[in-house]
């Protein structure tokens, strides 16, 4: 059982996820700021640089949006031309064109978008243009594998692909239809409004923080869903009775004095979640620092000396460390490259013992993540997908003295 706890205050809706006590996601999003992924817009081309393989369009934004020659292209790789044609035959300035955004605009870069359309329902991705059916790795059984995609396969139309997600798995046949259907017609009313509205508009917005995570991580039969704002309650019962109208458990709304997150034990494991140095079960630590182009992880034995012998302390604090990693990983939405320098280990089994539980808990992390192997040095590679804005920027403020460094300048300073 999963506890979606939600806090609303008067510009901001925090959402934390938590799993047998346990945080493991958390979100925020200013009302003013609603994240722009997965939205869609008529844009205008602006530009088109044959040299970057890339076009800038306009949606409305600050910065023009970045759209690449691959998200220009046929959705299915196997319906791609060999040879990949210059940008410029495919785009010209002045040309409207139909974008979804996919990355969020960040720092001096705008959004990154794609004209290869998804919707996403609850137990399938709706791609009006893709030609094919997917389903989820997650699902293991390749007989309801063979299932869904046979149920895919029949639902789907000309052009259309579907990819069936994990919460697919063992659903009825007339409820992934009835899914279908509403996608269908939210692709409709989407084309509908392309054709009335001006470049630059805003054609269709994705789902607010906490209907996101309802559709994308919620079992409504199962899973218990608090709430803190009377209205916030409204709005989520009357999502989940269109999403799941066989039945769902009750929203609860809080009502106690305590604030939301500090009565669920939220605070407390944010803070320790997003520190610096996070202290592991036996007294191991991990040193967390973030940097523009990667994110660097340490990890020390510090206080921990519980194995029978060096390799087995080692071992036993990497493993421990490689759990707790997977976790904040997905809890801090940290993207990008990731380079962990575990403890050295002198036997490659235990190496492998180490990526074999770090792939276990990433696992279940609904953006992708991609495990490399271990460099000459001994450093553990991986990558995971940046997307949304970063949670630290609603979480902490840069400090005014050292400018984020962690460090103050001396050199202002009279020396003696």
């Amino acid at each position: 059982m999963k506890q979606m706890i939600v806090h609303c205050s008067q510009h901001m809706t925090r959402m934390a996820l938590l799993e047998k006590g346990r945080l493991v996601e958390y979100a925020a999003e200013r009302e003013e700021q609603q994240g722009l992924v997965g939205s869609y817009y008529k844009g205008r081309v602006m530009n088109v640089l044959p040299g970057m393989q890339a076009a800038f369009v306009d949606i409305g934004q600050k910065k023009n949006a970045f759209l690449y020659v691959d998200d220009v292209l046929h959705p299915h790789l196997e319906k791609q031309p060999k040879v990949k044609p210059s940008i410029d035959t495919l785009l010209k300035p002045g040309q409207e064109i139909i974008v979804q955004v996919r990355r969020e605009p960040r720092g001096n870069k705008g959004a990154r978008v794609t004209t290869h359309y998804t919707l996403p329902g609850r137990w399938m991705v709706y791609m009006p243009f893709a030609e094919y059916v997917g389903v989820s790795k997650k699902i293991g059984r390749e007989s309801e594998r063979n299932r869904l995609k046979a149920l895919a396969e029949r639902l789907r139309k000309n052009e259309e692909g579907l990819i069936m997600r994990t919460v697919s798995e063992d659903e009825l046949s007339v409820a992934v239809e009835g899914d279908l259907a509403l996608l269908r017609a939210q692709w409709e009313r989407i084309m509908r409004r392309a054709q009335k509205a001006e470049a630059p508009a805003l054609l269709h917005r994705d789902l607010s923080i906490v209907q996101r995570f309802i559709r994308d991580t919620f079992d409504p039969r199962l899973d218990e869903l608090r709430i803190d704002s009377p209205q916030a309650v409204k709005e989520a019962e009357a999502f989940l009775s269109e999403m799941a109208p066989e039945g769902y458990k009750p929203v609860e709304l809080y009502t106690g004095i305590e604030p939301i997150f500090a009565a669920y034990g939220v605070v407390e494991q944010l803070v320790r979640g997003f520190s610096r140095k996070i202290t592991l079960e036996g007294g191991g630590t991990l040193i967390w620092d973030e940097a523009e182009a990667l994110t660097v992880i340490d990890v020390n034995t510090a206080q921990y000396t519980g194995g029978a012998s060096l390799e087995e302390t080692v071992t036993r604090t990497n493993l421990l460390a490689a759990e707790e990693i997977g976790r904040l990983i997905r809890l801090r939405d940290t993207g990008g490259i990731i380079i962990i320098d575990f403890i050295d280990m002198e036997r490659e089994e235990h190496r492998k013992m180490v990526v074999a539980r770090l792939e276990s808990i990433v696992s279940g992390d609904r953006t992708k993540t991609y495990i490399l192997g271990w460099t000459r040095l001994g450093l553990l590679e991986m990558t995971r997908k940046k997307v949304r804005h970063d949670v630290m920027e609603f979480s902490t403020r840069s400090c005014e003295c050292c400018g984020g460094t962690g460090r103050t300048p001396i050199w202002n300073q009279e020396w003696e």
